[in-house]
């Protein structure tokens, strides 16, 4: 432990931060043992609160000195173990660097800190015409700091794209401890794409401090529909015809059967229990011509074998539907103590084959599996439900979603389409990329992260802490040796 190693790593520690921003009894510190994928769970040594970014530069600079590991951290709502310490240290976490620093409506940004919850800023932007895009299903809870780290997306990803796609520029401080800027508020940046290098690269290439988003103009109107349909197949048979006709929904979701169970017991919405599937469908964008396109939705949902198609005739009605969506994960808690939420993407053409798969696959494991996913985009995210107390079932549920990630694959698509890889899915990376590739991903991690402190046993297959501790599907782990002498991979 670093209090007994390292005493004066934490004497530092808590000059810098005060007892009031600093945790290191374990009795406080293990609800940080996981993030939202709670079969792995390692405590960190020590938690520290920074208030602002000379915090965390300090932070970093010190963890240099006593050779310690440490990682960033938003809300924990991750879903692939980008937030478990692996090998312990320290945790730098976010929840009070949760300022929203600047909106500029004139110029369409806005800047904020890490630890902003996503939908602080929806809400702050209520009224002026103008909202962030990104909206993940759980950005009640969710940070953008975290966005940032695994490149969330959302149910309108369909039409507005990833964060990725808004954010302009971000602050950061590089594992030397120096403080950086990369982009900023203007819409194009000279240089290389280093904002884009840094989104998504799970917090293993810097730790970033503040964040400058895009703000996107309000949509003069919406149309939302809920499709019901008798069969997964022909629920799914829709999106491949919507989209093939050209038409782009916002947005674009799909929630079996088992979902719809457990949203009504937990909320009454009035769905219909004996319905196999539904779809929540919603276009927006100018007033005229939104109707006839609502209308041929209608149209290509019916051909497709919809029993009924309901619409949201007023804004009370729309943001009904969308609770019930937003609020899905939450009532999977009626149905099973624990559950491992997958998250793969394969062609759109592929929907209707990976779902007869995943039934399939159910079934051989003997384990229950709900789906709820961006239909759209072909963003799935099939849930495993099991018991986390009895370990047969534990191994189950991860040899169900092995295969279901296989088949993703096999489909010509990924493993992870906005939960990131983490920790649960580093044995993929092999069967998605060749070495070449992989090892030019740890050439470009080498050159910000030289020492391998940051974020070590994360998202690439190396030596620097991955290795046999995280093959949870059974998967075996390339060899891309990078060496980082001197380091220890725990305390």
């Amino acid at each position: 432990m670093i209090a007994s190693r390292f005493p004066s790593l934490l004497a530092e520690l808590r000059r810098l931060l005060g007892d009031d921003h600093l945790l290191a009894n374990h009795s406080e510190m293990v609800v940080y043992e996981c993030d939202g994928f709670t079969i792995e769970k390692n405590c960190p040594d020590v938690v520290c609160f920074p208030r602002h970014t000379a915090d965390v530069q300090r932070i970093v600079q010190l963890c240099n000195e006593y050779d310690v590991p440490y990682l960033p951290r938003g809300a924990g709502t991750s879903l692939a173990g980008g937030c478990l310490p692996v090998g312990g240290g320290v945790l730098i976490v976010f929840t009070r660097m949760k300022a929203i620093e600047e909106i500029n409506l004139r110029d369409r940004y806005a800047v904020v800190q890490p630890g902003v919850v996503n939908v602080w800023l929806t809400n702050a932007l209520k009224g002026t015409g103008f909202h962030y895009a990104p909206d993940p299903s759980s950005q009640g809870a969710c940070t953008i700091g975290g966005n940032v780290a695994t490149n969330s997306g959302g149910p309108h990803t369909l039409k507005y794209g990833v964060t990725v796609n808004h954010v302009l520029g971000v602050e950061a401080v590089l594992t030397d401890g120096s403080v950086v800027r990369f982009g900023g508020p203007a819409e194009d940046y000279v240089g290389p794409d280093l904002v884009g290098l840094l989104v998504g690269s799970e917090g293993t290439l810097a730790v970033v401090t503040k964040v400058w988003v895009r703000l996107t103009r309000d949509p003069q109107a919406y149309r939302t529909m809920l499709g019901i349909f008798d069969s997964v197949d022909a629920a799914t048979q829709a999106i491949s015809e919507i989209i093939g006709q050209g038409i782009v929904p916002a947005a674009l979701e799909m929630m079996d059967q088992g979902i719809l169970i457990a949203l009504e017991q937990a909320f009454q919405f009035g769905f219909p229990l004996d319905a196999q599937a539904i779809l929540l469908i919603e276009l927006d964008g100018l007033e005229a011509g939104l109707d006839e396109q609502r209308d041929r939705v209608v149209a290509l949902c019916q051909a497709a074998g919809a029993r009924e198609v309901r619409r949201a005739d007023d804004p009370k009605e729309r943001l009904k539907l969308w609770k019930c969506r937003k609020q899905a994960f939450g009532a999977i808690g009626r149905l099973s103590p624990s559950y491992c939420t997958q998250d793969g993407v394969v062609p759109r053409t592929k929907l209707p084959h990976i779902f007869r798969r995943i039934t399939e696959i159910g079934e051989t494991y003997g384990v229950r599996i709900v789906n709820v996913f961006h239909a759209g985009d072909g963003n799935i995210h099939p849930i495993v439900l099991f018991d986390e107390r009895v370990p047969s079932q534990v191994k189950a549920a991860l040899d169900a979603s092995g295969e279901i990630l296989e088949e993703c694959i096999a489909c010509g698509g990924s493993v992870t389409g906005e939960h990131g890889i983490g920790v649960e899915k580093i044995p993929f990376m092999a069967k998605l990329f060749t070495p070449g590739d992989l090892d030019v991903m740890a050439r470009v991690r080498d050159a910000f992260n030289a020492d391998g402190r940051l974020s070590p046993g994360k998202l690439l297959p190396t030596a620097a802490g991955c290795g046999a501790e995280h093959k949870p599907h059974g998967a075996a782990v390339p060899t891309v040796e990078r060496s980082h002498p001197g380091r220890r991979a725990a305390l």
